[in-house]
């Protein structure tokens, strides 16, 4: 059905596009709750998830590694065409999985504060993400995480950052989250540095019962320059028919969040059973039974795909259909009228969790955190290597001279190795995946007397001169020691794409 009862804000869209650059009240926090800065007025999200070609992990789990991906904020036809079915849906804030850095996003991010639209950006990209089966936090996501902190900042309808979603989901990849922490951590970090907005980073998790204890204690306990400013929580458990507040899960979940110290909202909800969605969870979300606890939240999704959750399908021709879904969810929001504190007069006792227990379920340490990723250390740390990894050596076969060269000789591997249960991690773990492969075959090098049948490899490795360290770089390399399981203070340039920014 196309048009729907939206005619009005169909004909606003020219106001949307047209107007000045906008500034919005910036949302902020305190306690467990979002605020509006100026009026002090609690907000909370009636949000929608806003990227084609792109699935959320909660709808499908997984999202094909590429370079590939639309960029929803830089496409302002797109965005401009889409606003007022967003407005129509009373939408106050959508969701992003993946923006491109180096992109214009200004006109989109204004002509949506124009109709009063927040936005929460992930940091991630297909091909550049915390990877829960082989994780890693290093100067490569670093930079890609960086810059989209960047060039989203000076919005002031830029709500938050999401530091991962859904990197553990089950208890065979918890210590995944150690690295996603330590993300959280240095972005927060990063954020202060540059003399930003105070600008949220939180985490989007699954609702996964072995780990969802275990996982928002985790991300909210212990040292609070590490722990999430809020929670996000991707739930499908108003499913099938003749659900309510108890039988969902939803009564059990709110208990569950009653006492948390951070604002928590559903970073994605809305079950495809039955269809059409009855959206039924709407208005409970927003009433009395939950409002005090959660912060609204945001449907999955916007755009109709192979998974089926889209609200409106995108024709050929770049036209607008809305489907069944937009008319019932459009029905059950208009219904909707939470009540909070005002800011002045709020306050809360909340204190955040305890960090959970190292067992067989949950497996990463709230602290030690991998470190910050320090280019400067690792570049320095590879110019002083002699054996290195062939320019012509396809990342593609690094696993398999990972795997050969620290089952020969583990000591050569010690630099790199991770282990989250106890927070042991190597000095370079954070350095990219070509400076460890090249220090791991350095390590074996030599270990076997310098010899150099042992830089061969088939061919993978190569002898190159080896610079010596100097200055403060020389006592970042010896705080490694030489096979790099030392710990690393400041360095030689830690941080020092933040210093050479301000």
């Amino acid at each position: 059905m196309r048009g729907l009862s939206i005619g009005a804000a169909v004909a606003a869209s020219s106001l949307f596009v047209s107007s000045a650059l906008a500034a919005v009240d910036p949302i902020v926090i305190k306690g467990s709750k979002f605020f509006y800065k100026t009026n002090g007025t609690e907000f909370f999200i009636r949000g929608v998830a806003y990227q084609q070609d792109y699935n959320g992990g909660g709808a499908d789990g997984t999202v094909v590694d590429s370079t590939n991906y639309n960029d929803p904020l830089a496409d302002t036809t797109a965005c401009q065409r889409d606003i007022p079915y967003l407005v129509a849906l009373r939408t106050n804030v959508i969701r992003t999985y993946a923006i491109d850095p180096s992109k214009d996003h200004s006109t989109c991010m204004n002509a949506l504060a124009n109709a009063g639209i927040y936005v929460i950006a992930d940091l991630a990209s297909p091909s550049q993400s915390i990877n829960r089966d082989s994780p890693a936090w290093n100067d490569d996501l670093y930079t890609r995480y960086t810059s989209v902190i960047d060039n989203m900042a000076s919005y002031t309808n830029t709500l938050g950052f999401f530091a991962g979603n859904e990197v553990s989901n089950n208890a065979s990849n918890t210590g995944a989250s150690a690295f996603v922490r330590a993300a959280v951590r240095d972005m927060k970090t990063y954020i202060s540095a540059k003399g930003y907005r105070t600008i949220g980073v939180g985490y989007a998790a699954d609702d996964d019962a072995t780990i969802r204890a275990y996982t928002s204690d985790y991300f909210n306990c212990g040292d609070q320059s590490s722990a999430i400013d809020f929670w996000g929580y991707n739930i499908y458990e108003w499913c099938g028919t003749g659900k309510t507040f108890q039988s969902s899960g939803y009564a059990d979940r709110t208990a569950e969040f009653a006492n948390f110290s951070v604002p928590a909202f559903f970073a994605e909800y809305g079950c495809i059973n039955p269809r059409p969605r009855t959206f039924d969870d709407t208005p409970v979300l927003y009433s009395d039974k939950m409002d005090g606890v959660w912060s609204g939240g945001i449907v999955y999704m916007y755009f109709q795909e192979t998974n089926d959750y889209g609200l409106v399908s995108i024709g050929s021709d770049s036209s607008v259909t809305t489907l069944s879904d937009y008319s019932v969810l459009s029905s059950q929001i208009a219904t909707v009228s939470p009540s909070g504190p005002n800011s002045a007069s709020y306050t809360t006792s909340n204190s955040p969790r305890a960090c959970p227990t190292i067992d067989s379920t949950w497996k990463a340490a709230a602290s030690p955190l991998p470190p910050t990723p320090d280019s400067g250390v690792c570049q320095c740390m590879y110019d002083s290597l002699s054996c290195v990894v062939g320019s012509g050596v396809s990342t593609k076969s690094y696993g398999d001279l990972f795997s050969y060269v620290c089952g020969q000789d583990a000591n050569a591997c010690k630099g790199i190795a991770t282990v989250p249960a106890n927070g042991t991690y190597g000095a370079y773990s954070m350095c990219n995946s070509t400076q460890q492969l090249a220090f791991v075959l350095n390590q074996y090098y030599l270990d076997q007397g310098s010899q150099a049948s042992a830089c061969s490899f088939g061919g993978s490795a190569t002898l190159k001169s080896a610079t010596s360290p100097t200055g403060s770089c020389s006592t970042a390399i010896a705080a490694a020691g030489s096979n790099g399981a030392g710990t690393l203070g400041l360095g030689c340039c830690q941080h020092w794409k933040v210093w050479l920014q301000l």
